[in-house]
């Protein structure tokens, strides 16, 4: 039988030696049934709320490839606290034909679903609530209710048992000067992006020692985020002002504005920065362009709840300069989103959205899976893969003669047994080779993989696939899946100025041109990738193509 084990601690509070604890007791478990441990995954830090964890998710695909037959872990809490969640579990497992048991609760059945199910859900909604008072007591202390914002410090201390205390906050000097230089430059009429760029032009890092952006400045007025919007810097503590609701589709977290009555506030005089009357001089211009024209319209308009349609581009396209994302910028043009609202790149050129989606169909039908390139591919992966098979021959050569030496044990013990001898140790000894038995069998199974088969005119069918999805993206029965065939294609496209026109580099996945091209799943393990520049004049005409 092979067990995986599966362990998981919550948060940076917690001992990161938890894991280990958790390992040994399911270790010892393993043992005991006489299973073979095949692999061990562990979340350190990480809520069990959520299913997006990187070890959570390896386990599901390594249980729907049928690499083991049992998870063990030391409660079901460890697997998840989400009733959804382990209701979810229960069927994935059970559908691969996996048994999941825990140290606490035994084999998991419907039962323990339902009732261990609800039970945690139970605790993570009390958890919350006396989070929240704690929070909310602290808060009306003058206390932080968690986190530091851009113009203070945490001050570190201990009470007389000699536990921390928390919540303390002390004004920093150097940064409380850049708070009254933002709100100074706002009220003397220059923009947030203005003002980000020019404290990213003197070198001052922003929150969290990162750029700064016309958003951190601005912020929003409603959530009252932003360095302009925070009325900690006039000394009052607003807290309860939004709740976090997490996404069931994404396991993200969502805001969602609380009503007023429900805010707590708390007058904190030793925290003001910014004085009376520049705080007001700000809001009121603030509201003023909240209440102008143009943002009242954008804002009925309520744009914010339509997302703007996926084009073939979408996401992919990076500044080839300071590799940062490329928006759109006006109907149909791209430009460096952290040249624009930040001003670290010098990149302010505009390329049309267009005339990049052109060159990337060339380049992808016609330059980064040409012919010769596909022969040396085709080449060194070949001779890798036989390595790698020389290697797992040698394996199993070796495997095969013990098994055939344990085969050979078996008959005797077989033929002993036949002939009227019985004894304790005679039995020990046959459930051992049978269980060696069945472990080299499998690891002869495992070893065994099928020789890889490139289809010397991959080239041209690969070509041939991508400009009948060249076609189909005009369609509009079947532009949407043919966008997304090209998408897969593409890792990234990098564009950058180069004279009066740009030069564009891309980059594939091999793996995904090859499964295109023979309707298979490519055999490519590793992440291999094709990459192709071309220099494109102002009217994007291929000139070049630089490998």
């Amino acid at each position: 039988m092979r067990a995986v084990i599966y362990a998981r601690y919550s948060t940076d509070l917690q001992s990161e030696a938890s894991i280990e604890d958790q390992v040994r007791l399911c270790m010892a478990r393993i043992e005991r049934e006489g299973w073979r441990l095949v692999e061990t995954y562990a979340d350190r830090a990480t809520s069990g709320a959520s299913t997006l964890r990187p070890g959570y998710q390896r386990m599901l695909r390594d249980a729907q490839a049928g690499r083991f037959n049992v998870v063990i872990a030391e409660a079901l809490d460890r697997l998840s606290r989400d009733q959804e969640h382990v209701a979810a579990l229960h069927k994935q497992l059970g559908f691969a034909g996996v048994r999941l048991i825990t140290l606490t609760e035994g084999e998991i059945n419907e039962l323990h679903v339902g009732l261990k199910g609800t039970m945690n859900a139970l605790f993570l909604k009390d958890l919350a609530a006396k989070t929240r008072r704690g929070l909310e007591g602290r808060v009306r202390s003058g206390k932080s209710g968690g986190g530091i914002c851009y113009g203070y410090d945490v001050v570190r201390a201990v009470d007389a048992q000699g536990n921390p205390v928390r919540g303390d906050r002390t004004i920093d000097a150097v940064e409380a000067a850049v708070v009254v230089r933002i709100f100074e430059a706002y009220r003397t009429g220059r923009s947030p992006r203005q003002i980000a760029r020019m404290l990213n032009d003197e070198g001052i890092p922003g929150p969290g020692g990162r750029p700064w952006g016309d958003t951190t400045i601005r912020g929003n007025t409603l959530r009252g985020t932003g360095v302009l919007h925070n009325e900690l810097y006039v000394g009052r503590l607003v807290w309860n002002r939004q709740r976090f609701i997490k996404d069931p589709a994404t396991g993200r977290r969502v805001a969602r504005l609380n009503p007023p009555e429900t805010w707590v506030v708390q007058e904190v005089p030793e925290l003001r920065i910014v004085d009376d009357a520049l705080w007001t001089a700000v809001q009121e211009k603030l509201t003023g362009v909240r209440e102008s024209p143009r943002v009242a319209k954008a804002r009925a308009s309520e744009f914010w709840k339509h997302r703007r349609p996926q084009t073939l581009l979408t996401g992919l396209v990076h500044c080839g300069c300071c590799g940062g994302p490329m928006a759109t910028q006006g109907q149909d043009y791209l430009g460096c989103s952290t040249a624009r609202r930040q001003g670290t790149c010098t990149n302010r050129k505009l390329v049309r959205r267009g005339a990049i989606e052109t060159v990337i169909l060339e380049g992808l039908r016609e330059r980064l899976m040409r012919p010769d390139m596909v022969a040396a591919f085709a080449e060194a992966f070949v001779e890798e893969t036989n390595r790698h098979h020389k290697k797992a021959e040698v394996v199993t050569r070796a495997t095969a003669r013990e098994l055939a030496e344990v085969e050979r044990k078996l008959d005797g013990l077989v033929d002993a047994i036949a002939g009227g001898l019985r004894s304790s140790s005679l039995q020990r000894s046959l459930d051992e080779l049978e269980a060696r038995k069945a472990v080299l069998e499998e690891r002869i199974r495992e070893t065994a993989a099928p020789r890889p088969y490139l289809h010397p005119n991959l080239a041209e069918l690969y070509r041939s696939k991508v400009a009948a999805l060249t076609d189909l993206l005009a369609s509009p029965e079947d532009g949407a899946e043919a966008q997304e065939l090209v998408r897969s294609l593409i890792e990234r496209i990098d564009v950058r100025p180069e004279g009066k026109g740009w030069e564009v580099g891309l980059i594939g996945a091999i793996a995904e041109m090859i499964k295109l091209a023979t309707n298979t799943e490519a055999f490519v393990r590793e992440p291999l990738r094709s990459s192709v520049k071309v220099v494109a004049g102002v009217g994007f005409e291929p000139t070049t193509f630089r490998l």
